[in-house]
């Protein structure tokens, strides 16, 4: 049965042994994809398996800049977890949040910011827009539809401010982690499951340096708040959870539907 939410404010060797997103044609129907797209297909999990950085990807790709387009009618973005691609397109959305936050934080940082601190926020700024743009070139190349570029709002942060914005940028890697852990389940290649894995593992030095910052020689960066003390794991929270989280947030105005999970 469909579930509805909505919130608001090693390599393969070939083509064939890509294992399936969902998107192929159906069972009894030939194959129409094209050349270009199976070896698109085929170059990308080569990539990622060969351990090629991020960057190596994206120039590889042509992306460099987000890559979807904007949701200039305001219609309601559809992430639907029975496919491969509505988890690359969740993770996309959460990585256009972040860039864009911290594209922010880094132009406009607080007088007030030591060295240690500014070069951190240039680092998150760069590690989120690669992230972004991988999922945007990754999606496509492998047959999917890329979401729409999402509105954002940061009116509500000081950005003068080092307590609103380490306090902002706690919350989404903090968000991010946890949502992160939560899809992981609803990915059915195992390819990609690895490439989230190594997504994730990041996000979480991200929140572990945040805390750091925040409260200096304290154990915050591995709170009881965010690792279960009984089982050692960090949270992992469904994503209609994590959307409305974000929705409260008021940072994205888009609205976004989330079916099958």
């Amino acid at each position: 049965m469909e579930t509805t939410h909505r919130t608001s404010p090693d390599t393969s060797p070939d083509a064939e042994s890509v294992p399936s997103t969902k998107e192929h044609t159906q069972p009894d129907q030939p194959d129409t994809r094209s050349p270009s797209r199976t070896s698109s297909r085929r170059e990308f999990f080569q990539y990622v398996g060969g351990g090629v950085g991020l960057a190596t990807v994206l120039a590889a790709t042509g992306c460099d800049s987000g890559g979807g387009m904007d949701n200039s009618d305001d219609m309601p973005v559809v992430l639907d977890f029975s496919t491969d691609f509505g988890v690359l397109n969740y993770a996309y959305a959460l990585e256009q949040l972040e860039a864009a936050f911290y594209a922010e934080a880094a132009a406009n940082f607080y007088g007030d910011a030591s060295s240690v601190e500014g070069q951190y926020f240039a680092d998150l700024a760069a590690h989120e827009a690669l992230h972004r743009d991988f999922l945007a070139a990754a999606i496509p190349s492998l047959g999917g539809e890329l979401i729409p570029n999402l509105s954002v709002d940061f009116s509500s942060v000081d950005f003068s401010n080092r307590a609103s914005v380490l306090g902002v940028a706690k919350t989404l890697e903090d968000t991010g982690v946890s949502a992160y852990n939560g899809a992981g389940i609803y990915l059915q290649n195992p390819d990609l499951l690895t490439i989230a894995g190594k997504i994730v593992s990041v996000e979480a030095r991200h929140a572990a340096a945040v805390r750091s910052i925040l409260n200096p020689g304290s154990a915050d960066f591995a709170g009881d708040d965010i690792v279960d003390p009984m089982t050692g794991l960090d949270a992992a929270v469904p994503p209609a959870e994590v959307l409305a989280a974000v929705a409260n947030t008021g940072f994205v105005t888009t609205q976004i539907e989330v079916q099958n999970a």
